[in-house]
């Protein structure tokens, strides 16, 4: 008798999501109310709790260090949980990559962008504000930078190091990612080993931890306003917003906003990051 795994689906809630697997032949299946008989080669695709958390976390070890690509990432993509990390004190520290000036057609635009993001940097409470003049929408995964950000790490000494997420639509992003993995590594090589962890800008990456930012969704929204050259070019601070609500799909209905990152383990930085992110998308296949 032919036998194939099926799958009972308890429940159609997100947040009470729960597969049971059990050996059954496809009579018997059909007997069963709500349960579908599955033929899937022997081969069961994972459940939704393997693929995203159904609980927030705390907040993450600091001091934190964060790399932004551009002045206002680290606002749109974690502002809230910068927040949080002020008032429950937690030391945080933030490196902008780029000179931000393809922005834009303002006058001044490196000045202005540089001013906002130091009004921001302020209102979150951020111990030291970097910017770096590396060409906007020319940001390359080089081992000078890579060098660079190695030996800012080092000086600044964080526990959590918090870099843009692999999937993001922005080259400047994606090269971000990539250069501060391989700076981590050549400090993991080195014996130093602090947390790293990929955040998300503008759109859904993969994630397995969720903070729950709830409480700072009106102060975030106060600092999202300061990038006034930015939010004029898009409604950044909607798409932002409807981010952080997408975000709570798998979270108890008391979390109204959740802002998403992937926590890396030791054995991730072994690999590279373009290793890591297949690995991490071979969970949804």
């Amino acid at each position: 008798m032919q036998h194939r795994w099926i799958a009972n689906l308890t429940t159609n809630q997100p947040s009470k999501a729960k597969l049971l697997y059990t050996w059954a032949s496809p009579s018997n299946a059909l007997k069963q109310p709500g349960v579908l008989p599955i033929s899937i080669d022997s081969t069961v695709l994972n459940p939704e709790p393997v693929l995203i958390p159904f609980e927030v976390s705390p907040l993450p070890t600091g001091p934190w260090l964060v790399f932004a690509p551009h002045a206002d990432d680290e606002t749109y993509g974690m502002g809230g949980s910068l927040l949080r990390a002020r008032a429950e004190g937690v030391e945080t520290h933030l490196i902008v990559l780029t000179d931000g000036a393809l922005g834009g057609d303002k006058e001044n635009l490196v000045e202005i962008r540089q001013r906002e993001v130091g009004e921001a940097a302020r209102l979150m409470g951020i111990a030291s504000l970097q910017c770096w003049p590396e060409a906007d929408r020319g940001l390359e995964h080089s081992e000078g930078l890579d060098v660079r950000i190695a030996a800012a790490i080092k000086e600044i000494g964080p526990a959590t190091v918090f870099f843009p997420g692999p999937l993001e639509l922005h080259p400047d992003h994606r090269a971000a990612a990539f250069a501060v993995w391989s700076a981590l590594q050549r400090l993991y090589q080195a014996g130093e080993r602090p947390q790293a962890i990929a955040y998300e800008i503008g759109v859904q990456n993969p994630v397995n931890l969720l903070l729950d930012v709830t409480a700072q969704k009106d102060q975030k929204e106060e600092v999202m306003a300061i990038y006034a050259s930015q939010n004029s070019e898009n409604n950044y601070q909607e798409l932002v917003l409807a981010l952080d609500k997408g975000r709570t799909f798998s979270l108890p209905p008391a979390v109204k906003f959740a802002e998403g990152f992937y926590l890396f383990n030791e054995a991730d930085l072994a690999l590279s990051l373009r290793e890591v992110t297949h690995k991490i998308i071979d969970l949804y296949q």
